[in-house]
């Protein structure tokens, strides 16, 4: 099928996302490589973080299933965002959204939803960005025999019944798993309304399996329900900085993602600063040769002076310093637009930077779209933040962590992601991370730690519910001090604690427990030793065969319940409440 390019249509923008090792990166790498073995000129163009197919191309890609699904391609191509993770699609935030049109998900099918592609969706979500699910590793499903030079269909026919089978628990396995975040999805063989269903494609980035459909996918729904957000506006250009690096015999450079409108070298533009708003001009464009050329080395780059929307470019400024990725650049023509963008750029730079009184956490990023991306997570996690901003951990960062730890020790921490911290030593935790799951993993895992270890230091303070018995004829001295055998039946005995009868009756404590003449610090259940207690007689406060408890004080037992006692212990504990409020009618309340 041949393609009718609609004038006035920009390229729509797909961000791929995914968890570590999902195969995003080889994904596209098969898109790429199989778009050069086409060996047509300006096949395709891999710009810096993104890849520009033409619409010749995608049809040529997509095998004839265009025409067998009645698609016409009206848009002048698709403009893939290959910046490895979910930072890359944070940073096309735009105007309190996205600039991508549409995500391609990545799955391992073989390992389902993961953690890091649970927070790629969520932002999906927030953001309101549709998209759509690439079950990679298809090739990897036991007894599959590849065939990519057939359709899917076909493909799946040719397989096994047990191999069948074995895809289909894949992929109902990931349905549940997207059902949980709210989403209902298919496979894409079996949708029958697109615009309701999140489609399931599998794919093998090793193979090339699967991805004709995949990309008759992507251009079936991008043509049918966002042509209307695809027009092309003429005139000054608008887009976002992905990414600001330094590139070697070029100095530094922003990676651009030209939303609308146009760029050309000398524009004057406005974009935002880890301080405020910048105003500069643009004093080169580039875009990477074609990929069939780019592997010299030596002639990497082509000078341009100028480019249209929607593409990405590598764009030297003459002022580059504090420059951010996440931020818009927007090109002005009069002081008037310079002033408007630069007012609009402030207030939204204040609008992410959080800055509190209340006790949470530090936040420390490298982008505006970490910023807001991570923000959206810890508020997500129910983690408060004290503030967050742009930059590397400082003095000051620890100074406000410690002003928080003495209201909370477990929230007086920086969270400092894809940032260096400029603090030797810090006296408070700093947890470094480049995965946002990871790293507020981390943070969790500590709080839990902590809290675990706060806990056992508790409660070896407090006096431990224990049952046990007086043993028959093992009273070493009537008194001062007693001295005569017990065991165990239920809890944890130590010495130092006060013991009563069952009736409810303080009876006096325990000096010290010794086994084989050797003192100890705690018993167990079933064990025996001998035990002294002062002010005590055998046979007048206590008898042979008695059973005894011990008696923890009213606050202690209000402390042991939160101690998350072993459902045994807490039997004792509850048995011991009810009998000691046979004197003590609040005991335990």
């Amino acid at each position: 099928m041949e393609s009718t390019v609609q004038k006035n249509i920009r390229e729509p923008i797909v961000v791929v996302l995914g968890h570590v090792d999902a195969g995003k990166t080889s994904l596209l790498d098969k898109l790429r490589g199989t778009a050069v073995q086409e060996k047509e000129a300006g096949g395709i163009t891999q710009h810096i973080g993104a890849s520009l197919f033409p619409s010749d191309v995608l049809v040529r890609l997509s095998r004839g299933l265009l025409e067998k699904f009645r698609i016409k391609v009206e848009i002048p191509g698709i403009l893939f965002i290959d910046t490895p993770g979910h930072e890359a699609f944070a940073n096309l935030r735009y105007r309190g959204g996205s600039a991508a049109d549409i995500a391609i998900v990545v799955v391992d099918i073989t390992k389902g939803v993961e953690p890091q592609t649970i927070e790629s969706i969520n932002i999906l979500k927030e953001k309101k960005v549709p998209f759509l699910v690439a079950l990679n590793k298809v090739d990897l499903i036991a007894g599959w025999r590849s065939h990519p030079e057939l359709t899917f269909d076909k493909n799946l026919n040719m397989q096994d019944k047990a191999t069948q089978k074995l895809l289909d628990d894949r992929i109902y396995t990931v349905m549940g798993q997207l059902s949980n975040l709210g989403f209902d999805s298919e496979a894409f063989y079996r949708i029958t309304n697109f615009m309701k269903q999140v489609s399931l494609v599998p794919v093998s980035a090793v193979t090339g399996e699967g991805i004709p459909e995949l990309l008759t996918v992507l251009l079936g729904l991008v043509q049918n329900f966002m042509k209307g957000k695809l027009s092309f506006k003429a005139g000054p250009g608008n887009g976002i900085i992905i990414e600001v690096k330094e590139e070697e015999g070029m100095g530094t450079v922003l990676n651009v993602i030209l939303i609308n409108g146009i760029l050309s070298v000398n524009d004057r533009i406005v974009t935002g600063t880890d301080t405020g708003a910048k105003s500069t001009k643009i004093k080169g464009i580039y875009l990477p040769k074609p990929l069939d050329e780019m592997r010299d080395p030596r002639d990497k780059f082509k000078f341009v002076k100028t480019v249209a929307a929607s593409a990405g470019v590598s764009v030297m400024v003459s002022d580059s310093e504090g420059i951010v990725a996440g931020a818009p650049i927007y090109v002005v023509t009069t002081d008037e637009e310079e002033k408007r963008y630069s007012r609009m750029i402030e207030e939204e730079l204040k609008s992410l930077t959080i800055k509190t009184d209340q006790v949470g956490v530090i936040l420390k990023v490298d982008t505006l779209g970490s910023l807001e991306a991570f923000s959206y997570l810890l508020k997500k996690a129910n983690i408060p933040v004290r503030y967050a901003e742009i930059g590397p951990v400082t003095k000051k960062d620890v100074l406000e962590a410690q002003l928080v730890r003495q209201n909370d020790k477990y929230l007086g921490v920086i969270l400092a992601f894809n940032q260096k911290s400029l603090v030797e030593n810090p006296t408070v935790p700093v947890f470094f991370g480049n995965v946002m799951y990871n790293l507020i993993q981390d943070y969790l895992n500590y709080v839990k730690e902590e809290k675990e270890k706060d806990l056992r230091l508790k409660s070896e303070k407090l006096t431990y519910p224990a049952k046990f018995q007086v043993l028959k004829g093992y009273v070493f001295r009537r008194s001062n001090p007693a001295i005569f055998g017990i065991r165990v039946i239920a809890g944890i005995l130590k010495p130092k604690v006060r013991v009563m009868n069952s009736k409810g009756e303080e009876v006096g404590s325990i000096e010290q427990i010794q086994v084989q003449g050797e003192s100890v610090q705690k018993l167990g259940k079933g064990e025996e030793a001998a035990v002294s207690m002062k002010n005590v007689t055998i046979g007048r406060h206590i008898k042979e065969d008695e059973v005894l408890y011990t008696l923890p004080s009213a606050e202690e037992v209000k402390a042991l319940k939160d101690t998350n006692l072993p459902e045994e212990d807490l039997q004792v504990l509850k048995e011991i409440i009810e009998i000691r409020r046979k004197i003590e009618y609040l005991y335990g309340y």
